[in-house]
């Protein structure tokens, strides 16, 4: 695992860990947020749980020889190209990619993968970087993972694990000295009122929507991911620095796919905000909020 940075923590700014499944996970769900509150001078921490060794190649232009071979490298030199481009922290916590099973039905996910091991190593190791790097807010995934990856499901219920356990004394006692985190959060990205409104602007443009397919399949028994929202972080000057971040995992990211599909003017102008849903507090704050450090006092 990697040092948790220790500059700043004496210097009374706010702290936000975002704990993410693989490499490319912080670039497409909240990095403009991130990029946002790096940039007013808070410390912000990245925490990559896997090294998204067993990603497929989604670019063709990265589909050539030396790539698929080193992924594991690859990917770590796309990582810290990323973390520059959004100007925050970011660490390893070494577990492996487990992969997206396919199949009906599934088969099980590859033995000594994140997602196969016992949840305990993994929450420990957690609760160690919280401790040392003592953020106010955590940032994660809500009980779907996002979409149904096994690592993003363990991915939230070892961010919540650490969440709850992090500031307890009894807790891991080895793991350094109890940090109580504040508030924690879950990232939603996929919001169907975001697309239904880019589509209507294509279609005021007389162009076709990118997303018209995804919303035919929408299945409504999913619920409502925008009537869990919570918080709505204005940050549309950063989308720039998140769309550099999404380039950087060259081998994930196709810069002509569905990622930059919507103009960066549409999307500053119709939906400026990223979004999430306050899933814990341990202060007072005011819902809807605009501000993931809503309610916490510094020293």
């Amino acid at each position: 695992m990697s040092e948790a940075p220790t500059g700043g923590r004496e210097s009374g700014v706010f702290r936000l860990m975002a704990v993410h499944a693989h490499p490319d996970d912080e670039s497409s769900k909240g990095a403009a947020t991130s990029a946002r509150y790096a940039d007013e001078g808070n410390d912000v921490l990245i925490v990559t749980l896997t090294g998204g060794e067993r990603g497929d190649i989604l670019n063709p232009a990265m589909d050539r020889p030396g790539i698929k071979e080193n992924m594991p490298e690859v990917r770590r030199e796309e990582m810290a190209n990323a973390a520059a481009a959004l100007g925050v922290d970011q660490v390893w916590l070494g577990y492996v990619d487990s992969g997206l099973p396919e199949g009906d039905p599934l088969p099980p996910v590859p033995e000594g993968s994140f997602a196969a091991i016992d949840i305990d190593g993994p929450t420990e190791a957690l609760v160690k970087l919280v401790r040392e790097f003592r953020p106010h807010v955590i940032i994660t995934y809500d009980e779907h993972g996002g979409y149904p990856h096994p690592d993003h499901i363990r991915c939230h219920e070892v961010s919540v694990a650490a969440y709850e356990r992090a500031g307890d004394p009894t807790a891991y006692p080895e793991a350094g000295a109890p940090w109580t985190v504040s508030k924690l959060y879950y990232t939603h990205g996929f919001i169907r009122d975001r697309m239904v409104l880019f589509s209507d602007e294509f279609a005021r443009h007389g162009q076709e929507s990118p997303f018209a397919e995804w919303l035919s399949k929408w299945d409504p028994s999913r619920g409502d991911l925008m009537g869990r929202v919570t918080t709505q972080v204005e940050c549309a000057k950063y989308f720039p620095q998140r769309d550099d971040a999404l380039r950087a995992h060259a081998t994930q990211i196709d810069p002509n796919g569905v990622f930059f599909a919507v103009p960066l003017e549409w999307q500053q102008r119709l939906w400026p905000t990223e979004e999430f849903e306050l899933a814990q507090t341990r202060v007072s704050t005011s819902i809807p909020e605009t501000d993931l450090f809503s309610g916490i006092e510094l020293p």
